[in-house]
Parts: C-alpha cells; sequence; structure tokens
C-alpha cells in the first residue's frame, strides 16, 4: 500500500513538472520578426524558375552542395561541410504581382543560425547573381 502512494505520489509529481511546448513554440515574439526580415529579400522580377536557378547556383558558389531542390514548390535545401555542418533552406515565393520573396533559414549544426551575418552575406551574392542573370551574363 505505501509503496502505490509512493509511485502515485512520484507519478504526479513527475506529471505536474511536464512542460507544455506547444505553447512556448508557438509564440511570436519580436525575435522572430526581427529574424524573418534578415532572413528575407525582395526581387523586383516574376520569373520563379529563373530566381531558383540563380539561388541555386549562388548557394554552389559559396561551397553549399544542394541536397534537394523543388521547382514546383519553390525551396531548395543544401549543405555546406567545410569543418562544420551548414545547412540552408532557401524558399522562392510571389511577394506581389511584381516581385518574388526569397527567405533563406540557415542551420549550424541542429540550431538556427540568428547572427545576420551569414544571410548578409548569402542575399549579397544572391543580388549580384540576379542582376547578372537579369544582363544575360553567365
Amino acid at each position: 500500500m505505501i509503496n502505490r502512494l509512493c509511485l502515485l505520489a512520484a507519478a504526479l509529481a513527475v506529471t505536474g513538472c511536464a512542460h507544455n511546448s506547444t505553447d512556448s513554440a508557438l509564440e511570436v515574439g519580436s525575435n522572430q520578426v526581427q529574424l524573418r526580415q534578415i532572413q528575407s529579400r525582395a526581387f523586383d522580377t516574376t520569373d520563379k524558375t529563373k530566381t531558383l536557378r540563380t539561388v541555386i547556383s549562388t548557394l554552389q558558389d559559396l561551397g553549399f552542395v544542394i541536397d534537394k531542390a523543388d521547382l514546383e514548390l519553390g525551396s531548395i535545401t543544401a549543405t555546406k561541410l567545410d569543418g562544420y555542418a551548414l545547412r540552408m533552406s532557401v524558399t522562392v515565393r510571389p511577394r506581389n504581382a511584381k516581385q518574388l520573396l526569397v527567405r533563406a533559414n540557415a542551420q549550424y549544426q541542429e540550431a538556427a543560425v540568428t547572427d545576420p551575418a551569414p544571410y548578409q552575406a548569402f542575399f549579397s551574392s544572391l543580388s549580384k547573381s540576379m542582376f547578372l542573370t537579369a544582363q544575360n551574363v553567365d
């Protein structure tokens, strides 16, 4: 009887300490909004296929290996293995009738990259590539 009471008390104690991660997982704070702004750029084009091909070329120029590319969904996943594991996922979608929105999401090991520097480097290279592509320069 005492063993059952102790077991019941232990079960209640462990259950009471459990944290509901869905509450915190769905919170949208100012940090997520700022990160989304860092991760996103709009480009004045409506050619999704050409933009996706330019994103692939840019990632390869930066030393990434393309893991998956789905032109229909507008998503590309690439990994850079240069002494570390950096994974980049890029999506391309229409922003409005005249622009496409490119959003990059980087992960180092299993943690999201929140430092703006890698995103700035990627978008700087992508902007140059987009300009050259628009001018038909290979």
